[in-house]
């Protein structure tokens, strides 16, 4: 496998550093199986000797600290196969702020208990010219806001380390490096606890776009940005549940948006007034029968 190492948004090659080349397997065990230098151009060549076809393979540099990885590709590319260009860079803890590219909040239907889950898939945009890292343990790297209702987070698989990110407050705080040129996606769940009948997501810096899937077809989304109601990008099929999709434009920070659920979870005390009324009706009219019989 061949490729090269280039440094900094400009790509300047990065002469006599170490690339590594990993064979990981698909429970996520990993190893390195070959080694080399760069040449003056930033090229390398690796090999590897037993190529298997049930595992993917990624070169790694390291710079600042900071290890940068490669595209996966698979035993299927071969030995000849070249490698998109790896970039690397400087770190920074200051700069432009990590901007939100894109924010899709998919909402499931209600469960048994009347709780909802809920996930949430951030692009994260790094506009600087070094890797931002996180100044301490107090400032990340960056952070957002998630509803104050919600319950149970846990943080899912994306590119950011899942040991780098945790919840404060109201807050997802990520404390991983985040480089420039391509998006890093970070993913986390949470539940609405089955009182929440409407929920607002909140906006608290600039968002390019914001997309909704939710299960609830009959839900009704608002926002300021457009004016009040959201209309429909109409419904889509995800392995066999049905969502019905939103786009918001362009939103900026403290923008209202807000979900109003329609379905609601059928409660067996809610027939009981009923069953009370009809109760009584009957009773009433077996009175008045009784009363209007003549007797013998």
């Amino acid at each position: 496998m061949t490729g090269r190492v280039l440094y900094g948004t400009g790509g300047r090659p990065v002469a006599r550093t170490w690339v590594v080349l990993h064979q990981v397997s698909m429970d996520g065990g990993g190893q390195p199986i070959d080694s080399a230098r760069t040449d003056a151009s930033g090229a390398y060549r690796l090999t590897a000797k037993r190529a298997d076809s049930s595992t993917i393979y990624v070169v790694s540099s390291w710079r600042a600290g900071i290890a940068y990885f490669s595209e996966p590709v698979t035993a299927r590319a071969g030995p000849t196969a070249r490698l998109a260009p790896l970039y690397v860079y400087d770190t920074s803890a200051s700069g432009p702020e990590v901007r939100v590219a894109r924010r899709l909040v998919t909402v499931a239907k209600l469960k048994g208990d009347g709780t909802r889950d809920v996930l949430e898939l951030v692009e994260l945009e790094n506009p600087g010219s070094a890797t931002r890292v996180a100044l301490d343990s107090l400032r990340p790297t960056w952070a957002g806001a998630i509803p104050s209702v919600a319950i149970q987070f846990r943080v899912g698989q994306g590119d950011v380390s899942p040991q780098a990110v945790t919840l404060r407050g109201d807050s997802v705080a990520v404390f991983g490096p985040l480089p420039p040129r391509d998006r890093k996606q970070l993913s986390y769940s949470y539940v609405l606890p089955a009182t929440v009948r409407r929920v607002s997501v909140p906006v608290d810096q600039p968002t390019q776009e914001v997309d909704l899937l939710l299960e609830d077809t009959a839900a009704v989304v608002t926002t300021a940005a457009t004016g009040g109601k959201l209309d429909s990008l109409g419904i889509e099929d995800i392995e066999g549940r049905r969502f019905a999709r939103y786009r918001t434009p362009a939103l900026a920070a403290g923008t209202p948006l807000a979900i109003a659920f329609s379905d609601r979870r059928f409660a067996p005390e809610t027939l009981v007034p009923f069953v009370v009324g009809l109760a009584g009706v009957v009773l009433a009219i077996g009175f008045a029968v009784a009363l209007r019989r003549k007797p013998r």
